[in-house]
Parts: structure tokens; C-alpha cells; sequence
């Protein structure tokens, strides 16, 4: 899990970097045609591929396109906040899934695990600080990754056992791309691409790649109570590389926030591992929750 977490957030940083000099639909689309290749080559070596009736589920095209949504709003906050800021916002997400599944799944939610939603969420609002100084509308957009990311996972329940999770991730890590290809051409943002920023976007397509087959491994060969709680390493690692390529110095507001979010949502994970559960908020480390467009 933590190899996984370091993955995707390296994957992070090589897009916000990238994206400087590169426009959102271009990045989009280029990373998004690298890792398709990659995951539609293991998808095909696996057998994954064989049945493609099973991409005619509604819920797969639903999921693909939360995922979309994810993923777009994703890279366009990235652009422009502190990648720390961001990953932490991000975090909230098992305690969104939580909420999520009690809401429209019918899960049953215990007064002690809304509380700690509540204090996960107010650790949110003190990262974004909407109404104060530091306020920006990419903080907004982090918020929506958070909900269309929610509503992807809460999808991903619905889909049938027998579609196979390689196929899904196929078909999305190609919708993703095609979205950044219409975005590049309808915002005319299309520029040559160096060799250097062809091989950093290709870097980050391993990246995606490396840490889904990390969190394959992580969560089938190990506990799920025991692993999550070390997917909340993707701050360490965001605090580092934020640093250190793009010397962001996180604030004692961003540290407050994010201290909440992972208190909250390692108590959350406490309290299912006692109850004898292993979802919802569990769920949100499971090879559903891979990298797809993200």
C-alpha cells in the first residue's frame, strides 16, 4: 500500500509539473494514451478482454463516467493548488463513501461514525477555507473530485461480479484520454510536446499502473483493516515531493485540516474492523478504487 501510495502521488507531481508548460486536455490526453496502452495490454494478457458484451452494463458506463468527471476536475485543481492540499482533500474520500453508502445504499451508520464524518468534513472546509483569504475556485473543483469519485465507487458496487475489474479499467483509461483529446481541441490548447514532456507523461502512466497493481496486491493478499490506513502515507509522500520539486511549504490550517481528515478516517476504519465490517470505508483501498483516469 504505501509503494501504491507513493506511486500515484509521483504520478501527481509529474503531471502538475507537466501541466505548467502544457494544457489540461493535452496532458490529459497524452497520459491517458499511454496508460491505456498499458492497461489494455495487461487486460488482453489476462483474458479480460474476451467478453466486451460486459462493457453494455449501465452501471459500467456510469462508472466510467464519474470517472471522467473524477479525472478532469482532478488535474485542473492540481494545476493550481498545493499538491499536499489537494492529496489531503482527497483523503476524505473513504469517510464520502461512507456517507455515501448510508444515504443511497442503505448501510447502517452508527452515531460515533457520522461524528467522525463530520470532523473529516469540517477538516475539509479548513483546507479550502471557502470565505477566506487563500479561497480559490480549484478548491471547489477538489470537492467535486471528491464527489464524483464517491459517486464512482458507490457505481463500482453495482457492477456485476463476473465483469472483470481490468476490463473496466480499460475501457475508462480510454474514455479519459478521448475526453482529453475533445478538451485540447475544443479550447484549441494544443501545442508540440517535447521529448522530455512525452517521457515525464509516460513516467506518470507507469506510475498509475505501478501503484493499481500494488493496491491489487495490497488488498488481496493482506487484511483490508490492517492495509488502509496506510493509503493516508499519500501525504507524507505529497508533503515530500510538494517540497521538494515545487517548494510548497504547507500552512498550520492545511495541517489542521488534514490532521482531522486522517484522525476521522482512521476511526472510522476502527470502528468497521470491530464491528466485524469490512466496508464501506474499507472499500475505498480496494482495486476498484485503482487509477483509472486519476
Amino acid at each position: 500500500m504505501v509503494i501504491a501510495t507513493a506511486s500515484f502521488t509521483i504520478n501527481d507531481a509529474i503531471t502538475k509539473l507537466v501541466i505548467e508548460t502544457m494544457g489540461l486536455g493535452q496532458t490529459i490526453f497524452i497520459r491517458g494514451m499511454f496508460a491505456s496502452l498499458i492497461i489494455v495490454a495487461l487486460a488482453w494478457s489476462r483474458g479480460a478482454l474476451a467478453r466486451p458484451r460486459h462493457l453494455m452494463h449501465p452501471m459500467v458506463a456510469m462508472r466510467t463516467l464519474c470517472e471522467v468527471g473524477a479525472a478532469v476536475t482532478f488535474i485542473a485543481a492540481l494545476a493550481h493548488m498545493p499538491l499536499a492540499n489537494i492529496s489531503a482533500v482527497l483523503q476524505a474520500l473513504p469517510l464520502a463513501v461512507t456517507m455515501g453508502a448510508a444515504l443511497f445504499l442503505g448501510e447502517t451508520v452508527g452515531w460515533r461514525r457520522w461524528g467522525a464524518i463530520g470532523v473529516g468534513f469540517a477538516g475539509v472546509m479548513v483546507i479550502v477555507r471557502p470565505g477566506f483569504e487563500g479561497f480559490t475556485v480549484f478548491s471547489l473543483l477538489a470537492l467535486v473530485t471528491v464527489m464524483f469519485s464517491t459517486a464512482r465507487d458507490l457505481v463500482t458496487r453495482l457492477i456485476p461480479d463476473e465483469v472483470p475489474s481490468m476490463l473496466v479499467s480499460s475501457v475508462t483509461a480510454v474514455a479519459v484520454a478521448v475526453v482529453g483529446g475533445v478538451i485540447a481541441a475544443a479550447t484549441a490548447g494544443w501545442t508540440p510536446a517535447s521529448g522530455g514532456e512525452l517521457g515525464l507523461l509516460a513516467a506518470a502512466a507507469l506510475g498509475l499502473v505501478i501503484g493499481y497493481q500494488f493496491i491489487i496486491m495490497a488488498v488481496r493478499q493482506g487484511d483490508i483493516s490492517i492495509v488502509a490506513p496506510f493509503r493516508y502515507t499519500a501525504l507524507v509522500w505529497a508533503l515530500a515531493l510538494g517540497y521538494l520539486v515545487f517548494g510548497e511549504v504547507p500552512d498550520a490550517a492545511m495541517i489542521a485540516g488534514a490532521g482531522a481528515i486522517v484522525l476521522s478516517g482512521l476511526y472510522t476504519l476502527y470502528r468497521e474492523r470491530k464491528l466485524g465490517r469490512g466496508k464501506p470505508a474499507a472499500e475505498s483501498t480496494s482495486p476498484a478504487m485503482g487509477p483509472d483516469g486519476l
